[in-house]
């Protein structure tokens, strides 16, 4: 009898137990947490890892990441983001003319400025950072070929484009961050170095006064991986974005003993609604906003700048917009209008996976206060294809972005300073502008002179006055002929009494000759009578007639020989 019990028993939780599996097998549980959004870039991917860094341009990130899985805030609208970006302004028109068109560059991968005013550009002359650039422990694989060999720096007189001076030749490998201290000292970041250097004003003698990190070692602790950028308070206090791997920004003094690190890698392969405070996905690049105290990272992948305290890199604000993108390769502060953050984006790095993304890649002005997007711009108000960095004057009328494809910099100035732009000068722009948006390479274009519309004014009055003098010269000739056949045909009276007047005629201010009176004679204008009143060949030209005649009579043509 127990025994038959515990066999009921027995296949009672049997059956129950097989109508759970059967259950989970037919309704299986999500894995992924409902709070992250759809993948980004790629699945699994420490799977992937080859084509992550070709996403990221060898960046490495995924070693070292941290899974996370925070709540998200309640998902806002999404905007129609092609009208959006229609309504906004232009309020910077681009310089087509600018640079002069003998510099040659390569990728031009940073921005500034000197104490000077030029602007200061670094850039990769022949190098390329492509997918066997580096490996997958980031160590770089084109050390045989050695230092660039042309200067990687250059200054250009913001004016003209004019190169003013150029140094860095035969150091760097794979230029990438640049910033001019006010002190004149510049700071520079190379990735495959995996270093940070301190030059003296304009380079000095070539050599850094100070090093961070070990060259071609890769790492954590005192050594770097592909440090992006530098940003310099006035106290000489410094901060490194470390960078592509490490995700971090550090504090140093001006001996560069560290003073504070915070940062952590959020690049998990999945993209998040916002991301968490403190966390980078490729910090990559700095600014410093002096009346705030603060330090603005570009948190490149994540698409928003955070900003912290630069005293002692407490969390403070984030600045986002849907407008903008998941990508933001750049930011420049200028206390203009309030404060304003001028930043470029870059284009999707989701390669097709997700094509309802609309994306277009500008700079675009956004208000530290209001935290809205103000204005736009781009080449002749088209797209950039690689924007990379950007800077702005503190009054914020000039702005400039230095774009690796297609190799250039860039200057936009503010619309109520811009000069007007001749027809010609546009249309060769325009053109321009709409090849690079074809993705054509462009060359370098030979300098030709177009009219400008002064030029064209002083033309046109010119033949206006020309014209003016033909109409008078045959106005007098008509005068004159019929003053000699009034002459002819006067009776003896008068005759006598132009005799009587004739020998006063050197004391007449115009002669005699080219007074009317009311009694004279005239007939209708002939064509024949302005060259030969005889008919008989032409006549050397009167000694005696008056400076206006010998004006009158000169060939319009002569005035513009």
């Amino acid at each position: 009898m127990h025994s038959t019990d515990g066999y009921k028993r027995l296949g009672s939780k049997s059956l129950a137990i097989c109508c759970l599996l059967l259950h989970l097998f037919l309704f299986p549980q999500p894995t992924v947490s409902q709070t992250q959004s759809s993948p980004r870039y790629l699945h699994n991917a420490d799977n992937n890892n080859d084509r992550l860094q070709q996403i990221l341009k060898g960046s490495g990130a995924v070693s070292g990441v941290t899974q996370l899985n925070w709540p998200q805030p309640p998902k806002q609208a999404i905007p129609d983001v092609k009208t959006e970006l229609a309504k906004l302004n232009s309020t910077y028109l681009y310089q087509n003319a600018w640079p002069a068109n003998n510099v040659k560059l390569g990728a031009v991968t940073a921005v500034s400025f000197d104490k000077a005013g030029n602007v200061v550009i670094f850039h990769r002359v022949d190098r390329v950072w492509g997918q066997t650039t580096f490996d997958n422990k980031n160590q770089y694989q084109e050390k045989y070929r050695g230092p660039i060999g042309k200067s990687t720096i250059l200054a250009l007189e913001p004016a003209t484009g004019k190169v003013q001076y150029d140094w860095g030749k035969n150091f760097f490998y794979m230029p990438h961050g640049l910033t001019v201290d006010p002190e004149d000292n510049v700071w520079v970041t190379d990735v495959a170095m995996h270093q940070v250097f301190k030059f003296p004003p304009r380079g000095g003698d070539g050599k850094p006064l100070l090093t961070l990190g070990e060259v071609f070692q890769p790492g954590t602790g005192r050594k770097f991986c592909k440090p992006t950028s530098v940003a310099v308070l006035d106290n000489g206090d410094f901060f490194v974005a470390d960078g592509y791997c490490n995700a971090r920004i550090l504090k140093y003094s001006p001996t560069g003993e560290l003073i504070l690190s915070w940062g952590q890698n959020s690049f998990s392969g999945v993209s998040y609604d916002v991301a968490p405070q403190n966390y980078f996905a490729i910090p990559h690049a700095l600014t410093l906003v002096p009346e705030l105290q603060l330090l603005c990272a570009a948190d490149r992948e994540n698409g928003r700048v955070q900003c912290f305290s630069s005293h002692n890199g407490t969390f403070h604000s984030q600045y986002h917009n849907q407008l903008i993108g998941d990508r933001l390769f750049s930011m420049a502060y200028t206390p203009a209008a309030g404060g304003q953050l001028v930043i470029v984006n870059g284009p999707t790095a989701e390669l097709g996976i997700h094509p309802e993304h609309y994306n277009e890649v500008h700079g675009f002005v956004l208000s530290m206060r209001s935290k809205q997007l103000i204005s736009k711009f781009g080449p002749n108000n088209l797209e950039f294809q690689n924007p990379h960095d950007v800077a702005v004057t503190t009054d914020g009328n000039e702005i400039y972005v230095a774009e690796l494809n297609p190799m250039r910099i860039h200057k936009f100035v503010h619309r109520s300073l811009a000069k007007p732009m001749s027809l010609s000068a546009t249309k060769d722009s325009s053109s321009s502008a709409i090849s690079r948006a074809e993705g054509k390479e462009q060359t370098p274009l030979q300098t030709t002179h177009h009219p400008s519309g002064k030029a064209i004014l002083v033309a046109s009055l010119m033949l206006l006055f020309a014209g003016s003098t033909f109409a008078l010269a045959l106005i007098f000739a008509r005068r004159r002929k019929r003053g000699n056949q009034a002459m002819s045909s006067a009776p003896p009276s008068d005759l006598v009494y132009r005799k009587l007047t004739a020998s006063t005629q050197s004391c007449l201010p115009f002669g005699a000759r080219s007074r009317r009176h009311a009694w004279e004679k005239s007939e209708g204008f002939k064509l024949g009578g302005l060259l030969d009143r005889d008919r008989n060949g032409f006549e050397k030209l009167d000694q005696q007639a008056s400076d206006e005649e010998q004006e009158a009579t000169t060939p319009a043509s002569a005035q513009f020989a």
